[in-house]
């Protein structure tokens, strides 16, 4: 079973360069802006994994509802979904989801 660590801060996304606040309803884990995320976590807020590398959204799928984000870590090539943010760019939900 997954460990969840809550860590909701704000950070400069690496993609964009983007200012993102935190999300005060759980744990900011991408960018709204860009949708991309940092590859950090094993289990949610940890940021134990060494890798580092920036995770791409590639992909989109229907989860209850809402959306997940479908990533691939550009270094490690590994994939991972997160689910959607209420603040999150729908533009750009579209157009991955267009993929």
């Amino acid at each position: 079973m997954k460990r969840f660590n809550m860590i909701d801060e704000e950070f400069i996304c690496e993609n964009c360069g983007k200012k993102v606040p935190p999300l005060e309803y759980s744990a900011r884990d991408h960018c709204p802006f860009c949708l991309y995320s940092k590859h950090v976590d094993i289990n949610p807020g940890d940021r134990e994994n060494d890798c580092k590398g920036l995770m791409e959204p590639i992909g989109i799928e229907k989860y209850k509802d809402t959306y997940k984000i479908i990533y691939k870590c550009t270094k490690c090539r590994r994939t991972h979904k997160n689910i959607a943010a209420r603040d999150d760019d729908y533009n750009k939900i579209i157009e991955i989801s267009k993929m």
